[in-house]
């Protein structure tokens, strides 16, 4: 099942604490299903004193959430996300209530080509 949500979008949190919070996509994490947006769903965490870092410290760094816990943003609003083959062959995500194709990345094999029958 392809995934509605990638690398660079602008997402909306759907639920939980963050529930509102808007943010960039950073990374994800298709085994586990999971996303980490930019700046939500932040947690602390002390790291012991060590050669390198002889003080000790605490660090803020995102953790990840559930892809379902998120949707993409089309002007200001979370949509549902659909996809649509182009007659070129290119498959592209589009967004269920406006319409509007969502932002689309630069794909390494572009379109697919159809092997023909004999």
């Amino acid at each position: 099942m392809p995934a509605h949500v990638r690398k660079g979008d602008t997402v909306i949190i759907r639920t939980g604490s963050n529930k509102g919070q808007i943010g960039e996509v950073i990374r994800v994490d298709t085994k586990n299903f999971s996303v980490i947006v930019k700046g939500v769903n932040l947690r602390t965490k002390h790291l012991r004193p060590s050669r390198t870092n002889p003080q000790g410290s605490i660090i803020t760094k995102e953790a990840p959430i559930h892809m379902s816990n998120v949707s993409p943003v089309v002007d200001g609003k979370p949509v549902r996300v659909g996809f649509r083959i182009n007659p070129d062959g290119s498959k592209v995500r589009v967004a269920r209530r406006a319409g509007k194709d969502l932002k689309v990345l630069n794909t390494v094999h572009g379109p697919r080509q159809r092997a023909a029958k004999s």
